[in-house]
């Protein structure tokens, strides 16, 4: 099994966790930099492992305006070869509403960055439906909207050919819209992930969220699908590698 979208840095035993994930059958893991330091930190973990790789980027909760040498050292910092994304980047119109322009600029600037490099790019998003849809529009990349949660972006998505990734809160009682929107992905389409240490799936709700519970989000979504677990949680495989370009 693979988890697509993991915060490493943000645990402090890391490397146990990677450990922890292995033993569960979580054999690959794409380790989330959201942040200049959290990038650095996150090649770090990924240089480290065999299994793990890395999106880098800069998520609109991190700084709307950063300075020129920071998007260059970003730039370096996605041609390494464990380097397989950019991102999380995107809108968040929920914790940062008075700052919409400088969020656009700053997520357009990765959106170009994606492109020049020839990455995909991991997309947060929130209560930012209509300018989410309008830059991606014009986006001709791959593109893996993480811990989906806004339906309303779907139709936009399956037109466009993205990749929806879920997290632990499919698997939330109150998450009926959510398992809804993962029964309409196509099969090639679908991702999952822990969103680690955030997001705990119902199970272990309560706990800090790891790789080695992905388990319980491949389950919620099967279930929402009527398919078996294990043959879900291949294509999933199947679809992180594509998406990814992972080998």
């Amino acid at each position: 099994m693979i988890d697509t979208h993991a915060h490493l840095d943000a645990l402090e035993d890391a490397r146990e966790a990677v450990g922890r994930a292995a033993a569960a059958g979580v054999d690959r893991i794409v380790a989330i930099g959201s942040g200049i330091e959290s990038c650095r930190a996150t090649l770090d973990i990924a240089t480290a492992h065999d299994g793990v790789f890395a999106a880098l980027g800069i998520d609109p909760g991190g700084g709307f305006d950063p300075a020129e040498a920071e998007l260059q050292e970003l730039r370096e910092l996605l041609r390494h070869p464990k380097a397989v994304a950019v991102g999380e980047t995107g809108l968040d119109y929920h914790y940062g509403a008075n700052r919409r322009a400088e969020q656009q600029g700053l997520f357009d600037a990765q959106l170009g960055l994606a492109l020049e490099l020839g990455k995909s790019v991991v997309v947060h998003t929130r209560s930012a439906n209509e300018d989410t849809a309008t830059l991606l529009r014009r986006h001709d990349g791959t593109v893996v909207m993480h811990c989906f949660s806004e339906p309303g972006l779907l139709d936009a998505g399956l037109d466009r050919g993205w990749y929806f990734s879920f997290a632990g809160n499919v698997t939330y009682p109150r998450a009926q819209s959510l398992r809804a929107a993962a029964a309409l992905v196509p099969g090639d389409r679908i991702l999952a992930e822990t969103d680690s240490p955030y997001l705990a799936p119902q199970p272990v709700r309560g706990r800090r969220n790891e790789p080695a519970f992905i388990r319980h989000t491949v389950e919620a979504i099967a279930a929402a699908r009527s398919e078996d677990p294990d043959e879900l949680a291949a294509r999933i495989d199947a679809n992180a590698a594509a998406a990814f370009g992972l080998r």
